[in-house]
Formats: C-alpha cells, structure tokens, sequence
C-alpha cells in the first residue's frame, strides 16, 4: 500500500505541475499584452508600463511562474487588478458559498440518483426501468441555468416560498441555507440523471456475474443480494462518476450562481473574465484544475479500499 501510495503521489504531483505549466503559458505566453489587454485600448504607455511593473510582466517568465509557484505555497496569489484585494482572500470568501452549494446539489443527486437507479435495475424491463429511464433521459437534456429559471417563476414568484436570489452570508445560517436549496436543485437534476444512469447500467453488468447466480443458489432472498452484493460490488463506477460530479458542481456553477447572484467561485471567474482581471483568471483557472486532479487523486484511492483485488494488481 506504501508503494502504491507513493506511486499515487508522484502522479498527483506531475499533473499539478503540468497544470500549471499550461495555465501559466496560455495566461503569460501567448501573444498580446496582459497589461495593455487589462487596461485596455485606449490607456497610455506610461500607464500600461506602470502595470507591468506592478504585476511583475517586466521580469522573465521563468521568474514570474516561479514566483506564482512559491506564492501557491505560501497563500499569496498576488493582487487583484480590479478588485485591489489579495487574490487568496477573494477565491476564500467565494468558496464559502460555492462549496456548501455543491455538496447540497451532491447530496441531492447521490440521494435521487443511486437509489433510482439501483431501482430500476433491480426491475429491469419493467415499469420502474421505463420510469428511470425517462427521467435520465429529461433530466440530461435540461440545462441546470434553465431549470434554474423555471424554479425562480414556480417556488419564487409564483409560490413565495423562496428568495429569487442573493446570499445573506452565513451570519444567519437558516436563511443562509435556505438561499441555496434552488440553485442547489438546479445543479442537482442533471448529476441525478447521470446518476441514474450509471448507477442502472453498474448494477446490471454485476447481476450477470457468477457469484450473483451462486447467491441465488444460496437461497438468500432478493433484497440482500441486490445491496450486499450487486451493489457493493458496483460502486467503483458509481463512486468514480460523483467525484467527476463533485468537481464539476464546483468547477460548472458559473451559470446557475449568475442566475440565482450568488456571489460565489463561478461568479468571480465570470466577473473577473469580463473585467479581464487575469491575476485572479489565472489563480481561479488553477484551484479548478487542482480541485480536479486532488478529487481524481482521492477517488483512485477508493477504488483500493472498495475492491481489495486492484491492491493485489498493483
């Protein structure tokens, strides 16, 4: 296990440096002036210069990936352009709304869409399959921001159960919470859906398994077969798909936090975008690709702890 977790380990790193290589070449490398860009057409070249200096543009680019690495380890990401605060503190205080709406939406998809989908396996050609099935099939090919939009007119403006949008801040936690039940719903139908899916097709494939039948000839009953051993042994496709989940909830929730004004991590790449503050572009850019690589990382250390045979193979 040592090796192996070693083995894990360097690879998470090389792909965190490969990472930043890329994001760092197509932010600082590629032609145009970052400056100029930031400023826009119209600023002086004094200016222009000025901000060069200030974001360090006039050093090599060696020296400047290396600083932004250093100031990685140490929690200084430099400045915002347009914001004029650390960009550190920026990515901290929006990932104080972002993360707890993606884990509610991966509550609420993993709550829907495991036991949906290990329903309609367990009644496969059935009613209950068909049923499944439709909703997958809806529930993909909705978008989450126009799902988003219909809750607003149903349980906002029509109902009055909830707020059409904002945050309060966590000073008041109730309503706190309550403002992220519909953008967490909006996010949550189409991972539900996925889910499902998955989670029907994993199920499936180990009905047909030798100690499934051997099982049967036991004499255990349907249920303990289904959830002691059709789906234990299915989870690694169904864990591998809501780590995917969890980090795309994080990582895609620009359009739902715009819908709903939630001043969270997507709505600050989307704002920084439009103000092309490319400091925090490139740091947000960054936590989204490690975010990514961290979760793929962790999500293959399951697949050890949930079939003891991968360990014997590697």
């Amino acid at each position: 296990m040592t090796g192996i977790l070693l083995r894990r380990l360097g690879s998470f790193a090389l792909t965190l440096l490969i990472a930043s290589l890329l994001i760092f070449a197509s932010m600082d490398l590629l032609p145009g002036n970052a400056a100029a860009i930031l400023l826009g057409t119209a600023a002086r070249p004094d200016t222009i210069a000025a901000l060069e200096q200030q974001l360090g543009l006039d050093q090599p680019a060696y020296i400047r990936y290396l600083s932004w690495v250093a100031g990685a380890f140490t929690g200084d990401l430099g400045n915002s352009a347009s914001y004029g605060v650390p960009v550190s503190g920026l990515i901290a205080e929006r990932l104080a709304v972002t993360l707890p709406l993606a884990a509610l939406a991966l509550f609420i998809a993993v709550a829907i869409g495991t036991p949906l989908g290990v329903w309609a396996a367990a009644r496969w050609r059935r009613a209950p399959d068909r049923i499944a099935s439709g909703f997958s099939q809806i529930g993909i090919a909705i978008p989450d921001f126009w799902f988003g939009l219909l809750l607003i007119l149903t349980f906002s403006t029509t109902l009055q159960w909830f707020s059409a949008g904002g945050f309060p801040g966590w000073q008041a936690p109730f309503s706190a919470l309550k403002s992220l039940v519909l953008p967490a719903v909006a996010l949550a139908l189409p991972q539900a859906a996925i889910l499902t899916r998955v989670t029907r097709s994993a199920v499936l494939d180990v009905a047909s398994e030798d100690f499934i039948r051997t099982a049967q000839a036991k004499g255990l009953t349907e249920g303990r077969i289904l959830w002691r051993h059709a789906v234990r042994n299915a989870l690694v496709p169904i864990v591998t798909i809501i780590g995917l989940q969890f980090s795309f909830l994080i990582a895609g929730a620009v359009l739902v936090e715009n819908v709903f004004n939630l001043p969270g991590i997507g709505r600050l790449a989307y704002q920084a975008l439009s103000q092309r503050d490319l400091v925090v572009i490139r740091n947000v850019a960054m936590f989204f690709a490690g975010l990514v690589i961290l979760v793929n990382f962790l999500v293959d250390l399951s697949y050890l702890w949930l079939d003891p045979r991968l360990r014997a193979r590697r």
